[in-house]
């Protein structure tokens, strides 16, 4: 990749182009960091996920000095720790590098996530997709990293943003007609793969609930799935289950009618609901999703975790009883709307998330 954005800067300059005064890139693409140093290009680092998974991921070397991993990244000792004061505990099994694919790709991504640690010093500004209320002990330990969050497109939804893939506009129209605080929304973001057992336990688990629900299933979400058994499915839930292959989720979230939301945890999932005070049941699928699930049911407790059976599976039943749960709780509530209140005043003019947005703008314009 370093040689391919090398020919493309070159290329453009060739052809005569403005020369490029900026790299605003992903931290973990630290290697176009050293690209644009060669070109006199300044760098600025953006982080999209939670600050505490970047937190940790810097403090390799002392979790290593600690015992807790060795030195490809692997835990030595099966325990809950705590990073610091304020973050989400985490259970070493549950580390981000260790949970990303098949067993055999771990520590090449762990080698990843070492070697952008050291390329962040290229970096003359790095931001994050967060907020300090939401990390104050992530934040403390890293004051230089600067939260721009939550971002979101604009309060109107009225600007266009990318989509993973063609969204079903009924979705809100549908939310419209239902009463507010009713409906169970489920999305699972544009990774995760369900086993045909646990889809169908899921899917009965949604309409034991009795509550309108929106869930959305894209088409490589489970292997092997009975069409028949699908249609059947939606056939009994007409009218209050709407079944969908993909979603405007900010607006989804933002809507009266929806009362929770089951999730994966992804960070933009994550702070979509913060931002829009909705309450999470959370199913976790992999990567930093599991240190999501602890700020929101450990640090925050805006939700509850969904625990799975002896099976490994999540039962219909399991569900059924978290949604009541969740739904009924006004401490939750409580907790969400201050949240929801914190991460607005966080995107106001005068918050803390504004002024660095605005510290950014003034420093990509020089």
């Amino acid at each position: 990749m370093p040689g391919h954005l090398e020919r493309l800067i070159a290329d453009l300059e060739a052809a005569g182009r403005p020369r490029a005064k900026w790299l605003v890139a992903d931290m973990s693409m630290g290697w176009s960091f050293e690209v644009a140093k060669k070109f006199g290009i300044r760098v600025v680092s953006f982080w999209p996920a939670a600050m505490a998974g970047l937190a940790i991921s810097l403090k390799v070397p002392k979790l290593i000095e600690d015992g807790l991993i060795d030195d490809k990244g692997l835990p030595q000792r099966p325990e809950t720790f705590q990073l610091a004061p304020g973050m989400p505990p985490l259970h070493t099994s549950q580390l981000t590098w260790n949970n990303a694919g098949a067993p055999e790709g771990q520590p090449i991504i762990f080698d990843l996530v070492v070697s952008q640690n050291k390329k962040l010093t290229l970096a003359e500004m790095s931001v994050g997709n967060s907020f300090h209320e939401a990390e104050p002990g992530a934040f403390k330990l890293f004051p230089n990293i600067l939260p721009i969050g939550p971002l979101f497109a604009d309060r109107e939804f009225r600007k266009p943003v990318g989509n993973f893939l063609p969204e079903d506009e009924r979705c809100v129209k549908w939310l419209d007609a239902q009463p507010d605080g009713s409906v169970v929304y489920v999305a699972f973001g544009s990774m995760a793969i369900f086993d045909l057992r646990q889809f169908e336990e899921l899917a009965e688990g949604l309409e034991l609930t009795g509550r309108p629900f929106l869930w959305v299933v894209r088409p490589d979400f489970t292997a092997g799935l009975s069409k028949a058994w699908l249609h059947e499915f939606r056939q009994r839930v007409a009218g209050r289950g709407m079944v969908v292959s993909w979603c405007s989720q900010q607006q989804v979230l933002a809507h009266r009618a929806v009362a929770c939301f089951v999730s994966h945890c992804g960070w933009n999932s994550t702070m979509e609901g913060v931002r829009n005070g909705v309450p999470f049941l959370c199913w976790p699928y992999f990567c930093d999703q599991y240190l999501n699930r602890s700020y929101i049911t450990n640090v925050w407790k805006t939700g509850l975790a969904l625990s799975p059976n002896a099976d490994g599976i999540i039962a219909k039943e399991e569900l059924r009883n978290k949604v009541e749960e969740v739904v009924g709780d006004g401490e939750i509530k409580e907790r969400v709307r201050l949240f929801k209140d914190a991460a607005r005043r966080c995107v106001s003019e005068g918050g803390s998330s504004f002024e660095n947005f605005e510290r950014l703008v003034n420093l990509l314009s020089e």
